[in-house]
């Protein structure tokens, strides 16, 4: 049956150089609409330049951008690695020009930068200009930092959690629990200083998966396990009862053969086994 939904445009804002981030952002927003979407009836449709701008001549191809993708970006997500990006007429780059554009129209803007270690080819001048508008953001507002795709997955999940609630888009639908089990996991990290054994300050990842059973019944015998190669999880090693509106906090170790996290969660609900794979990731 047809569904009716808010569609939300979400724009990813970057320089060239954080492919790879820019990716992942757009997977988030794919994986939140399918965590979502049914049942909170809004749709995050991501949008991106190199997709979503029409070619077309008669302005500066900034301005088209603008036009094209700002204009209509209800949240713009901005991302930051190594390069400031090329100057505009009106800006030191694109990037920072569509973040001007969307915050002078009062939309939510989400800015990161990596944390990554730089390419050995870095250009001075750019990570120079890049420095100075970090400076110069400092005295607009908040941004993030991010060290890998996964951590920025969080990050994004978290933001749009926030601009839901700014843009009251809690539909009727939503505020209501469903009925019987409805399991949602979402992905946290954070990056904590440690010293090691020589007294350097070294820094540790800790990562985990917050599981939300969202429906109206209780989930018994919950078991929670790896379903995919590389992921390692904490937790209850006996089944568990994950009650309704209730969230379980569950340790996760991701190594380099984890390309797509996903979680397997089996529980009996109404005295039925039930099943359903999750991606944390």
């Amino acid at each position: 049956m047809p569904t009716i939904v808010t569609a939300l445009q979400v724009m990813i804002a970057s320089p060239s150089d954080v492919s790879e981030a820019r990716e992942a952002v757009y997977t988030a927003l794919a994986r939140w609409n399918e965590a979502n979407t049914a049942n909170r009836k809004v749709a995050l449709i991501a949008s991106r330049w190199e997709t979503g701008a029409v070619p077309m001549l008669g302005d500066h191809p900034q301005a088209l951008i603008n036009k094209q993708l700002v204009s209509k970006a209800d949240i713009v997500i901005a991302l930051f690695g190594s390069r400031m990006g090329q100057a505009t007429p009106s800006a030191v780059s694109g990037s920072a020009e569509e973040i001007s554009e969307a915050e002078a129209a009062g939309k939510p803007v989400h800015l990161y930068f990596s944390t990554a270690p730089h390419a050995n080819d870095v250009d001075p001048e750019q990570l120079q200009a890049l420095r100075d508008f970090q400076r110069e953001v400092e005295t607009r507002g908040l941004y993030g930092t991010f060290n890998s795709p996964q951590e920025l997955t969080a990050h994004v999940w978290q933001a749009i959690e926030h601009d839901l609630q700014r843009l009251e888009l809690t539909a009727e639908e939503s505020t209501k629990q469903a009925p019987g089990v409805d399991f949602l996991a979402q992905p946290g990290e954070e990056r904590l200083p440690k010293t090691d054994s020589k007294g350097r300050l070294k820094h540790e990842t800790k990562r985990w998966i917050d599981l939300m059973n969202r429906g109206g019944s209780d989930a018994e015998n919950v078991v929670i396990e790896p379903a995919a190669e590389g992921i390692f999880l904490g937790g209850p090693s006996s089944p568990t009862i994950i009650h309704a509106g209730q969230s379980r906090r569950i340790p996760l170790i991701l190594t380099m053969s984890s390309n797509d996290p996903v979680i397997r969660v089996t529980w009996t609900e109404a005295g039925k086994p039930m099943e359903r794979i999750l991606h944390v990731g």
